[in-house]
């Protein structure tokens, strides 16, 4: 069961012994090898010890916490929501006895192989390579020391070296070096029969007496009553922003999956780092999610520090429809610190202006060590992925700059400091397909006065490609989105450079393409439907929708690569093109239990357990039924059965709310705010 706040995240059980146990992470908690460390496991013996036979654990949602109880104990679980700091408070009848201990498998130096390095950037090149460094940890019985921490050199001279960017080392981002992190479990207060036990989280780039310090310094500022009536109160405001509920029937199933999956969104919610797609901080023990892969806890597939930037819009995209606007944050600033590295790789590559971000991304911004390729050859263009997935594939930070304008749509942010940002990522694509036209022939447009986006790459499917609809669309959508908000000439001018997106005829029917033509198909993603998802362009309401119809229905990749598990789309598209029968049926796939005790635990997917791009497709899915927007318009039940019970509260753009409640076909309730948007509601059930 999950439990946790600001950027903590525990996994919390009891065995059968009646002894309770945890597991805990601490986002940015990033080793020398960019592995995603947990911070320990915490043992929580009684004595006498839980009643299996009374035993009840309960995710008390609306006040952020996990009570574990037998009618005679009780422990109640909770982390503060702006502190780093976790509570552990023991009740019970008189005699009880407790003990909280700490175990931490780190305990010596230890070398990673090949498989199991696919918990960190080396990946499949870790044998020989990659050493995981043992941790500090100094216990007593009531008090626990222990971090984890980082040298001068990391995986991110390694990896600079590798991409022969030496010379402008000292300009990059490095958030590995001398990196500590790790925490103190003490116990607070002891009366009677109760113990109060905290374990306080600290992290600092700098010397083990800082961290200390810092260390010390939130620990003098624990204020027991007062944090947990702030940290309940934020929980209980962040329900009450946005809901979907629904009482019997199958959406039901749908509805409360989605409020299991939020909570575990909104326990990172503070955090300077992003949720991780593959796994956030709730990954466990890996030998449940694979046999083959008997680790330590820390083990998941595809990376720590590495951000599968396709994967980890999934994870976002849902928190504008939520209204959980904070929390998009720490991705924004994601990029926001690794601009500069990005437009250094277009300086040093190619010599052009620009920020070319790659798709398989460290926290530092340079492409993985392992995906860029360890047996490139010599002549083999520096700026690229040497690799037949990744190669010319950098259009997903597009998704990014288009949630950063319309988070200014729905919230009236301060995006000013992101604003260079989509600049930049616009003139990258602008500037290197001149480039590239250039080097091929005399001109760098084509007769039409477009640039040719070849070679391309629609999502890691359509490979070589030429005029890419992923591509095409995500830079028009962003660049007209930011002209309506920034406007400058430069964007204006873009604009009027970029290609039509590609379409073509199956069986006589008119329908979106992949691109004009490529070379292979590699992968089982659907870049003909970006246009509908996420780009907007095609919908209901929206002009031409059975061209996008045709696509979902009649062309056979897309048939082929249809489902509902990991980062499958399909239930949003369903959703986007009105077609309510197909939207049900997918979403319920979608969102139905997982395969682990807590049902919002999907997996493994394509990745890792908890999958947090299923969950996050499944967010955007159920959101899409229910709600959907074109121009001004505020489209009501645009894919929603007529037979299913449903009260929500979603967001929309201009700052609004949308509350309504529809029973037995009829809407019995709907408030919008502000009024003034009523006039723009239009029922589409």
């Amino acid at each position: 069961m999950p439990c946790g706040g600001g950027d903590i995240g525990l996994n919390v059980w009891v065995e059968q012994d009646g002894v309770l146990r945890f597991y805990l992470c601490r986002s940015g908690s990033f080793d020398e090898n960019n592995t995603l460390l947990k911070a320990g496991k915490f043992v929580l013996q009684l004595s006498p010890a839980l009643r299996m036979d009374q035993f009840r654990q309960t995710l008390h949602l609306n006040d952020g916490y996990v009570s574990v109880e037998d009618g005679s104990t009780c422990v109640d679980i909770w982390v503060d929501t702006d502190k780093p700091v976790v509570h552990v408070e023991v009740k019970g009848v008189k005699g009880l006895r407790a003990n909280l201990h700490y175990e931490n498998w780190r305990s010596h130096d230890r070398a990673l192989d090949r498989t199991e390095g696919q918990q960190c950037s080396y990946k499949w090149t870790a044998k020989g390579k990659a050493f995981t460094s043992c941790d500090s940890v100094m216990q007593s019985d009531e008090m626990a020391l222990f971090y984890h921490e980082n040298g001068p050199r990391t995986i991110f001279d390694e990896t600079v070296s590798q991409q022969g960017l030496d010379s402008v080392a000292s300009s990059l981002y490095n958030p590995l070096r001398n990196l500590i992190f790790g925490g103190r479990m003490r116990l607070l207060s002891k009366t009677g029969s109760s113990r109060h036990y905290t374990i306080t989280m600290a992290t600092l780039q700098g010397v083990k007496q800082e961290w200390l310090r810092r260390l010390n310094t939130t620990e003098d500022g624990i204020r027991t009553a007062s944090d947990k009536k702030r940290s309940r109160k934020w929980w209980n405001d962040f329900w009450k922003r946005s809901f979907i509920e629904s009482e019997g029937g199958t959406a039901s199933t749908m509805a409360r999956n989605y409020t299991l999956f939020r909570y575990m969104l909104g326990c990172n919610a503070k955090s300077d780092w992003p949720t991780k797609f593959n796994g956030g901080l709730f990954t466990f023990d890996p030998e449940w999610v694979d046999a083959k892969c008997a680790f330590t806890p820390d083990f998941r597939k595809w990376g720590g520090g590495t951000h599968t930037a396709q994967n980890q819009r999934l994870v976002y995209w849902p928190m504008l429809r939520s209204g959980d606007f904070e929390m998009l944050t720490p991705q924004f600033e994601f990029y926001r610190r690794i601009l500069e590295t990005a437009q250094l790789r277009s300086k040093v590559y190619w010599n052009h202006q620009g920020a070319c971000f790659a798709e398989q991304i460290e926290n530092f911004g340079l492409p993985n060590y392992a995906e860029y390729g360890t047996k490139r050859p010599e002549y083999y263009d520096k700026g690229l992925e040497y690799n037949q997935w990744l190669e010319y594939e950098w259009d997903t930070v597009l998704e990014f700059c288009l949630m950063i304008l319309l988070d200014k749509e729905y919230s009236d942010a301060d995006i000013s400091s992101y604003i260079p940002l989509i600049k930049s990522v616009l003139q990258f694509f602008d500037n290197h397909y001149q480039l590239l036209a250039s080097q091929r022939g005399r001109k760098s447009l084509d007769e039409q006065g477009h640039l040719v986006i070849y070679p391309g790459s629609a999502c890691e499917t359509y490979k070589m490609a030429y005029n890419p609809a992923s591509t095409i669309c995500a830079l028009r959508k962003v660049a007209e989105k930011y002209v309506e908000l920034v406007d400058t000439a430069y964007v204006q001018s873009l604009l009027q450079r970029l290609p039509p997106l590609p379409f073509r005829e199956c069986d006589g029917r008119r329908m979106l393409a992949p691109a004009v033509v490529w070379e292979r198909v590699n992968n089982v993603e659907t870049p003909q439907l970006y246009p509908v998802f996420p780009w907007g362009i095609y919908g209901v309401g929206r002009p031409d929708i059975e061209v996008a119809r045709n696509t979902y229905l009649y062309d056979p990749d897309a048939l082929k690569f249809r489902s509902h598990e990991g980062w499958k789309q399909d239930n949003i598209w369903a959703a986007c093109l009105g077609l309510t029968d197909e939207a049900v049926r997918l979403n319920r796939q979608k969102l139905q239990d997982g395969p682990y005790r807590y049902p919002a635990f999907w997996g493994p997917g394509f990745d890792w357990s908890p999958d947090h791009n299923w969950g996050g497709s499944g967010m955007i899915g159920l959101q899409s039924m229910l709600l959907q927007e074109v121009g001004d318009s505020i489209l009501l039940f645009p894919a929603w059965p007529k037979d299913e019970d449903v009260h929500f509260k979603l967001h929309a753009s201009k700052k609004t709310t949308v509350e309504a409640t529809l029973r037995n076909g009829e809407i019995t309730q709907l408030s919008v705010e502000p009024q003034s948007r009523r006039k723009d509601i239009i029922i589409w059930h």
